[in-house]
């Protein structure tokens, strides 16, 4: 458990960079290691509610897909940040812009602002509902660039399947 939090606290002895912003941010950060995990935990849960409450609000004649465009997009941005309570903000920001993950991260952050944009300034439920699509396959692409191989194997499958 030790060497776990040591990886996630950006504390690993493999880590040989010196002492950047991002170790000095870490070791400045007054939360204990039990508060991290109530953090991230109460965070990750927070973010699947939303999102499942939102795919139970799609049905709601008239709002539901505004409704469903906000709580599904607040539960990604929820989910997403859960992680900056294990290892911090600066080191989650540097590791969404990591060159494998950078194109991913980008997709979904835009998908995120177009749905919001098509439920509320263009009106558009299709458009939504493209756009949240859209926004889970990037969330579980990017999701996916954290286990090795992961993505290389989906790839295989679906070539497979075509």
């Amino acid at each position: 458990m030790d060497k776990l939090k040591k990886v996630l606290s950006g504390q690993d002895e493999g880590n040989n960079d010196g002492t950047g912003i991002i170790e000095r941010a870490n070791q400045a950060s007054a939360l204990s290691w039990g508060t991290r995990m109530k953090g991230f935990i109460v965070c990750f849960v927070l973010g699947i509610v939303c999102s499942v409450l939102g795919s139970c609000m799609l049905w709601i004649p008239g709002v539901g897909l505004a409704v469903f465009a906000v709580l599904y997009s607040v539960g990604n941005i929820s989910a997403l940040a859960s992680t900056m309570f294990l290892i911090g903000p600066c080191r989650q920001l540097k590791t969404m812009c990591a060159k494998e993950r950078a194109l991913a991260t980008v997709i979904m952050m835009v998908c995120l602002v177009l749905t919001l944009c098509a439920a509320f300034w263009w009106k558009n439920n299709g458009l939504a509902l493209l756009f949240c699509v859209l926004q889970f396959l990037a969330f579980a692409w990017y999701g996916l660039s954290y286990i090795p191989f992961a993505r290389d194997g989906v790839m295989k499958l679906c070539s497979m399947c075509v």
